[in-house]
């Protein structure tokens, strides 16, 4: 472990985390391998409201997607606990590209929208949950060590430059190419990169009993029974309804404005908002403890939430969705970190999946009613999603915060090499 730890008492940073014995082995296929997270929604998205006309209908499908991504993750974290990463990816990418392929050849066949909602499930349930097993190996590698939280803010800058690349991308292939390039961009991505990462054995995380035995933990223990754990689940909702209404609504603006081109890049600003300010929270150490500043970071994210359905203009729309970017990664990073210090070793990956599900849920309604506002009352009014899903999210982060206390076996991180100092917790 004191190749992880920082002995010079400086705070440690990107560089010496990429040091990290082992990690590129899983940092790189990684990298490929969740790209087509951000890509299926708005694949699916563009290519069912070009085969069926309504945003509606288009949200709809998506959403079936995130619904039961966020019903299926969990299970399949625990599995990959249970019996390792590998014996769960597999799998897994194998029938979401079967899936997703079902679902492209439906839609331009002009198949009925309930068969399309029935594709649309198991091309959700399938999504690889290769974030939360970096996580998990990030957290197997830097348990205890100043290094866990530079972990979490570089993985929420990897998500975020996902969300960059993955929107973009999918929706210039769609834009440009046809109509159904982009889901089928993400089929192929899904599987060759999961492919490579499933191959990296000797990162993988040791899993079962073995892991429980290790951490001195109960085996088997479920994340969802430890109520910190369903706190941050209700904040991942919110967060969820941010990704999800803007989407939609972004699609829906450019299109009602005759730009539809611009779609790509007011979400790339977004998103760009967000990775920023990731690099921020990794490179600076924060006095603040972690459940103030999930509380006062969420806060922010709200008000600037609040104000997207005001905007008429790209700039103005560009400039807020910038801001709301910006208020997103403090909120994901310190929830992610939070989270590490309520659960046992046992559980990681089910707990990261826990949260990455109530993001593809949240995103999986936001889409669905923004859908809906778009179509009955114009492109302005999805954005009411995202102000709505925030705010109850922080009212139930303000009246449940006092269960964010971490374990009483996490109150303590390293600091250097041998020594142990108490874990800031407000």
């Amino acid at each position: 472990m004191a190749s992880t730890v920082n002995s010079s008492g400086k705070r440690p940073g990107y560089g010496q985390l990429l040091r990290t014995p082992g990690a590129l082995s899983f940092l790189i296929p990684g990298f490929a391998a969740r790209q087509p997270f951000a890509m299926l929604t708005i694949g699916i998205v563009l290519l069912v409201q070009h085969t069926t006309g309504s945003y509606g209908s288009a949200g709809a499908v998506a959403a079936a997607t995130g619904v039961s991504m966020a019903v299926f993750a969990p299970q399949s974290g625990k599995f990959a606990d249970r019996f390792g990463q590998r014996a769960v990816l597999i799998p897994g990418v194998l029938v979401h590209a079967a899936s997703v392929s079902l679902l492209v050849a439906l839609a331009l066949g002009g198949a009925p929208l309930w068969a399309l909602f029935l594709a649309a499930v198991p091309a959700g349930a399938s999504v690889p949950q290769v974030g939360p097993m970096v996580r998990a190996r990030w957290a197997a590698k830097l348990d205890g060590t100043p290094l866990m939280q530079t972990s979490a803010a570089f993985e929420s800058v990897t998500d975020e430059f996902t969300f960059v690349v993955g929107p973009v991308l999918a929706t210039a292939l769609c834009t440009g190419v046809h109509p159904a390039a982009g889901l089928i961009a993400e089929a192929g991505l899904t599987l060759v990169g999961g492919l490579f990462f499933a191959a990296q054995r000797a990162t993988q995380p040791a899993h079962g009993a073995v892991a429980a035995a290790a951490h001195g933990d109960e085996p088997h223990r479920s994340a969802l029974s430890i109520p910190g754990v369903r706190v941050l689940i209700v904040a991942f909702l919110g967060i969820g309804s941010v990704f999800g209404g803007m989407q939609v609504s972004l699609t829906a603006f450019t299109e009602e404005i005759g730009n539809p081109g611009a779609n790509g890049v007011l979400y790339g600003v977004f998103a760009a908002g967000n990775m920023l300010a990731g690099i921020a929270m990794g490179a600076f150490a924060w006095k603040t403890g972690p459940r103030r500043r999930l509380i006062l970071g969420y806060a922010g994210l709200t008000a600037a939430a609040s104000l997207l359905w005001t905007a008429h203009s790209v700039v103005l729309l560009g400039a807020l969705g910038l801001v709301v970017g910006l208020c997103i990664a403090p909120a994901l990073i310190t929830g992610y970190t939070i989270v590490e210090t309520l659960i046992p070793a046992s559980a990681r990956t089910e707990a990261f999946t826990w949260l990455t599900g109530a993001v593809a849920l949240g995103q999986a309604a936001a889409v669905t009613v923004a859908g809906r506002l778009a179509d009955a009352h114009g492109a302005s009014t999805g954005f009411l999603v995202p102000m709505a899903g925030t705010a109850l999210a922080l009212v139930t982060l303000l009246a449940l915060r006092s269960r964010l206390r971490p374990r009483e076996a996490s109150r303590v991180a390293a600091r250097g090499v041998g020594h142990r100092v108490p874990v800031t917790v407000d």
